[in-house]
């Protein structure tokens, strides 16, 4: 039955709180997102789901689909999978409601990977490591792959280990965006959060762990999602100099 698109949104960011309804462009953080994701040409449908009332009278008034979902959720895919229960979809993909520049052309290929490797339980995206600084920062999830390209582990620590200096030659990067069978989402969510995944914080390693597998597809193309104030900010300035 397709594939439809999951954006969920949280008001509650300990970095930068009601970080969906920012306005400074003159449209809310998740427009900007909902928006953008709606260039993607292969999903069906796009709805947000949110647990906060604000979030979903945002996404009402500027013609968005929304739901309300559980505030009880361990990870946003727990929340996508709310979602998917009310849908007739066979494929879900989850797009970070902080991804206002995402690019479309990723959510296609993405779509289109989940659509024809039937092998594939999740299809994700990663992209090669640019320097040691972010190589070795916590906050950056590094992946490594088998030869077939499906993930073989995900870490906040840096993997492969290079026992000389420099970048391993292997080392990529998740980008957070995820397709799911709906079969595997399901299963997912009723497996509730795993021993590594609660280690790393990592919700993932959820699924690697109970035997699923994960397609990377790599990019080069990737966006900054908003985290911090100084985030924001400098998505704000890029979207005043790219107005007409």
């Amino acid at each position: 039955m397709g594939t439809a698109v999951v954006i969920p949104a949280r008001f509650g960011s300990q970095r930068l709180p009601g970080k969906p309804l920012l306005s400074k462009t003159g449209k809310p953080l998740i427009q900007h997102v909902y928006e953008r994701v709606r260039k993607a040409r292969l999903p069906d449908v796009v709805v947000v789901a949110t647990d906060d009332r604000r979030i979903h009278d945002a996404v009402r008034a500027f013609g968005g689909r929304v739901v309300m979902t559980s505030s009880a959720h361990a990870s946003g895919t727990d929340r996508v999978a709310e979602v998917a229960r009310t849908l007739p979809h066979a494929r879900f993909i989850n797009v970070q409601g902080d991804e206002p520049e995402i690019d479309p052309a990723l959510i296609d290929r993405v779509a289109k990977t989940l659509r024809d490797d039937r092998s594939a339980d999740w299809v994700t995206a990663v992209r090669p490591v640019r320097g040691t600084t972010e190589l070795g920062n916590p906050a950056t999830v590094k992946v490594v792959a088998d030869k077939a390209g499906y993930a073989l582990y995900f870490s906040r620590s840096v993997i492969p280990h290079a026992r000389g200096r420099g970048i391993p030659t292997k080392a990529l990067l998740h980008v957070g965006i995820y397709g799911f069978r709906r079969e595997a989402l399901l299963k997912f969510s009723a497996l509730g959060p795993s021993p590594l995944e609660q280690v790393e914080k990592l919700e993932q390693l959820r699924a690697l762990e109970n035997g699923m597998r994960i397609r990377l597809v790599e990019t080069r193309r990737t966006s900054a999602s908003i985290d911090t104030p100084e985030d924001y900010r400098a998505f704000v300035n890029r979207y005043k100099r790219a107005r007409p």
